[in-house]
């Protein structure tokens, strides 16, 4: 893939989190979104070194400082709770010692990275995988206010100081990941984590109230393990179905045979990645509509969005006739990992031209 033609290629430091791989095997919408992003920079053309756990893979240049917290967890079982923040430091100290190397330096951590970068903040952007209305961020960049972000979505933007705004980029994923699906299973499908913020009770409510089965994905919330017990659990049976949690292969079975996703959220979601993988395999989403889900779901196209569960289930006969070929062309059209890597090295240049003045 050629490199785009309106920019020579950038020196581009990538740094993941610390709790999972790149890409992580289960569980870990972040990692996936650098590995994706990481790899399309590289295929077109871009110097990259992504900064990662040991664990990882990418065809960039590999830095990490130690495993990350799901190895160290799988090998020994609980860690200590300062654990995630030493191995954060450690990784960021190795980005502190080659920080002019880079021409931009693409961050996707939480908070540390802000002080580690220092003078370096006008050559870097931050991504942020998740709300930033809450107190933390507030403080956060009530102090950083010159630190430059990349929203995820325009909702999540809103949330966001002016000054801090370099703009909008959408999440995209590889465009081979997964294929066109027929939807034969007829059933409908769910994948998230079973908490609250998902709703899979209401994903529940809404297959029982159209007379469809349901297969629900995803891992029990560890931050909220009574709320499978007492939400999800009492429900199941055989048409109601938890299958746990899915790699690729599994998602595009799940998805590629359901008739709808439902994703039924209940808080500001700043994207939601597993929208554009069901898209991705031609099956509609049927989204409630929060955060990000009017920009990611084209109404009446790609599926629809709700505000009840009386219109999540008129929306399920709705859902299916809609044509599956086109879902995946409008996930072409909008949600690449390649459309994402264009987007960022155009704000990348920006960012570049504003740092130099």
């Amino acid at each position: 893939m050629a490199t785009s033609p309106t920019f020579a290629p950038l020196r581009i430091a990538q740094v993941a989190p610390v709790i999972f791989p790149v890409p992580p095997i289960g569980a870990g919408g972040t990692e996936r979104v650098v590995y994706d992003l990481t790899e399309a920079l590289v295929a077109h053309g871009h110097a990259v070194t992504l900064f990662a756990p040991e664990d990882s893979r990418t065809s960039a240049r590999l830095r990490s400082a130690g495993p990350s917290l799901a190895a160290l967890e799988r090998d020994f079982g609980r860690v200590a709770p300062g654990v995630p923040a030493a191995l954060e430091a450690m990784q960021l100290d190795l980005l502190r010692a080659q920080l002019d190397t880079f021409d931009i330096v693409h961050c996707h951590g939480e908070f540390a990275h802000a002080a580690v970068l220092g003078k370096a903040r006008a050559r870097s952007i931050t991504t942020v995988h998740w709300r930033l209305d809450e107190h933390d961020r507030q403080l956060f960049f009530g102090h950083f206010c010159d630190l430059p972000v990349a929203a995820i979505s325009a909702s999540q933007a809103r949330a966001l100081p002016t000054a801090n705004l370099a703009g909008i980029v959408h999440h995209g994923i590889d465009r081979d990941r997964y294929a066109l699906g027929d939807g034969a299973g007829g059933y409908l499908a769910f994948i998230g984590r079973m908490t609250d913020q998902k709703r899979p009770d209401r994903a529940i409510a809404v297959a029982n109230g159209a007379g469809r089965s349901l297969r629900l994905a995803g891992a029990i919330d560890v931050g909220n393990p009574t709320y499978f017990a007492n939400h999800v659990a009492p429900a199941l049976g055989r048409d109601i179905v938890h299958v746990g949690e899915l790699d690729d292969a599994g998602k595009q079975d799940l998805l590629g045979n359901a008739a709808a996703l439902l994703f039924p959220i209940d808080w500001p979601e700043p994207f939601g990645l597993v929208m554009i993988e069901a898209m991705a395999c031609g099956t509609p989403v049927i989204a409630w509509d929060k955060g990000s889900v009017p920009e990611i779901v084209e109404h009446g196209i790609t599926g629809f969005v709700v505000s009840s569960e009386a219109e999540a289930i008129a929306a399920v006969g709705k859902a299916v006739r809609l044509d599956r070929a086109e879902i995946r062309r409008r996930f072409e059209a909008r949600f690449t990992a390649d459309r994402m890597a264009r987007d960022y090295v155009d704000l990348y240049a920006a960012q570049l031209a504003r740092a130099r003045g």
